[in-house]
């Protein structure tokens, strides 16, 4: 797997200060996207080992509330197989700590459901996973006031919550404003 960027101090993808991830690849190709770059799974820089350890010595302050996954598209399947064995680690190290994850793909009918992006890894990386944004952008949809996502049709999931009740639940921010 390869990731376009790291951001370190992120308030924008996730609530609190956040480490982010933006890995490469993503077969969604929504118009407009913010990342078009990152639809290359070639874009950027190998996710190594090095990778892994400078994003936990990142997540270390107790400043920093978690990680957030970003795209390209964290569950098309390559990618799964590179960030399972990471969240292990982040959860393992880290268990105070929240992970936010951005997909497009949609919670219940594709990321739990037969589809392209389930495979082995999926039921695993969700159970890390204690916040999902989920649903494709869709320009038409766009609203700048929308906290943490770019448009109605998407989701903030409380990824916990959902799989215990078998239904979605929907998370609200601490701000009250979704």
């Amino acid at each position: 797997m390869n990731y376009g960027e790291i951001k370190n101090f992120d308030i924008a993808n996730g609530e609190g200060v956040r480490v982010s991830l933006f890995v490469s690849g993503c077969t969604h190709h929504c118009k407009n996207c913010f990342n078009r770059e990152t639809w290359s799974f070639d874009y950027g820089k190998p996710f190594t080992a090095e990778t892994e350890e400078l994003l936990l010595r990142e997540l270390s302050p107790g400043y920093i509330d978690g990680l957030s996954l970003l795209g390209g598209e964290p569950f098309e399947p390559e990618n799964q197989a590179a960030l399972l064995p990471f969240l292990r680690k982040v959860r393992e190290r880290f268990p105070e700590k929240n992970i936010w994850c951005y997909t497009g793909y949609l919670f219940d009918r594709e990321l739990l459901s037969e589809s392209r992006a389930r495979c082995e890894f999926t039921d695993e990386m969700l159970s890390y996973i204690d916040i999902l944004v989920d649903g494709e952008y869709v320009e038409a949809l766009h609203d700048i006031r929308l906290q943490f996502r770019g448009s109605s049709n998407q989701r903030i999931i409380d990824v916990k919550k959902s799989l215990k009740s078998g239904e979605v639940m929907l998370y609200t921010p601490a701000s009250g404003k979704i």
